[in-house]
């Protein structure tokens, strides 16, 4: 990596942040869809390197299967002081959709378990969440559920996409067994009232799941200040390779097995661990560690310069924020801004060899199809239909802010709206 630049105020910055990917910027296709995945970071990249080759199982305790155990022990150990946890506390996956079916599994199997052994009325737990979680969560509730292992209620949220802890507090009931809350959602960046909610979930005794899939990398995430029982870590989405995940389980929840077999992960989660993406999950999340402040800076600078110059750009009216107005409620690098009068799913089609981002609506052979969570929020549909995704990350640029924002209002204007 070079040395450490200096911004554009003279002040020292960390290496590599701000720092043009060349597998990017060779591409011609600006990458503003950090929410989607980020670029495996360089560092990263070079922890994992010596791992293609080390090739020893990290259950073994000969010459090649120690250097292996060490490095998985490692990642633990990073994962872990990245969220305030401590290294057996960390059990990793392969995913973060494992993690979430894991928790919400273990939590419901295990409140089964305890009330078959005290009562001979079987028992359905019931679980609470919010509408706009990701569909890992949703659609393994409405699964087990469509199974008969559990209920749920999935609380509204409010226009700016936040759940009330009020509302999710007065969910709960006395065969609740569960709560699972996203920190951040992935499309419109709004912060969820954790903390809050896992302290009235403690008061009536009922574990609390926490995916933090967006929010890692971007903004402070630690279990202690949450008070949740467990949380998800996806490693894909903070600089760290696809295929990798952990699930935070507090000392002492008892939580049933997802998969079984061998005696991995404490004997709470089997199978072989792939230390290739565990060393580069660890490696991810000592950056995160060290850097946090510096690219959640970064990354809100030009976040808001996305923002400034689309408004600007764009005729009054035309343009419509979705998500928080109190910017120490949303994630520092995600926009989601909805354009009357176009479709954003067109405008990424058209784009797609020069600007990669997302959209709040879906082309089907029917018609247009808006997000779950903008129809949560009651976004107007004119805007909806025209919303566009833009996140940023660590080595986003300002180059890339501005080329996206004339390769939207050259679209807009084509399209007679700007």
């Amino acid at each position: 990596m070079p040395a450490a630049a200096a911004a554009s105020d003279g002040a020292p910055r960390l290496p590599g942040l701000g720092e043009p990917l060349p597998y990017c910027d060779q591409s011609g296709c600006t990458y503003l869809d950090y929410n989607a995945t980020s670029p495996i970071f360089p560092e990263v990249a070079e922890e994992m390197r010596p791992f293609l080759t080390a090739f020893g199982n990290p259950s073994s305790g000969h010459a090649f299967g120690r250097p292996c155990r060490d490095a998985v022990d490692l990642a633990r150990r990073r994962v872990a002081a990245m969220v305030g946890a401590e290294p057996d506390e960390i059990y990793f996956t392969s995913c973060g959709t494992e993690a979430d079916a894991w928790a919400i599994w273990g939590a419901v199997m295990a409140a089964r378990k305890r009330h078959s052994a005290s009562s001979s009325t079987p028992v359905v737990p019931h679980v609470v969440t919010s509408c706009i979680e990701h569909p890992a969560v949703l659609e393994t509730l409405a699964a087990y559920e469509a199974q008969g292992l559990l209920t749920y209620m999935a609380v509204p949220v409010d226009s700016e996409g936040r759940v009330s802890a009020a509302d999710v507090a007065a969910a709960i009931r006395d065969d609740t067994c569960l709560v699972t809350l996203m920190h951040s959602n992935n499309e419109v960046g709004s912060l969820q009232p954790v903390a809050d909610v896992a302290a009235a979930a403690r008061q009536r005794g009922v574990l609390v799941h926490c995916d933090a899939a967006q929010s890692i990398g971007k903004v402070p995430v630690d279990v202690q200040q949450l008070g949740v029982d467990m949380l998800t870590i996806v490693g894909h989405k903070f600089g760290a390779p696809k295929g990798v995940a952990a699930l935070y389980i507090r000392r002492g929840v008892a939580i049933e097995r997802l998969l079984c077999g061998g005696g991995q992960e404490g004997g709470r989660r089997a199978g072989t661990e792939n230390v290739l993406l565990l060393a580069g999950l660890g490696k991810a999340a000592d950056l995160v560690s060290q850097e946090l402040p510096a690219t959640a800076a970064h990354m809100r600078a030009l976040r808001d310069s996305l923002q400034s110059q689309l408004l600007a750009g764009l005729p009054a009216g035309a343009a419509r924020i979705n998500g928080p107005s109190d910017d120490a409620q949303r994630l520092p690098n995600t926009l989601s801004i909805g354009i009357k009068g176009i479709q954003a799913s067109a405008l990424l089609a058209e784009l797609s060899e020069q600007l990669a981002a997302s959209a709040g609506a879906a082309c089907h052979s029917g018609g247009q199809s808006v997000s779950a969570v903008l129809r949560a929020m009651g976004v107007p549909h004119e805007h909806a239909l025209g919303t566009l995704r833009l996140s940023v990350g660590r080595h986003s640029t300002q180059r890339d802010v501005d080329r996206a924002v004339q390769l939207i209002l050259e679209y807009a204007r084509r399209q007679g709206v700007a």
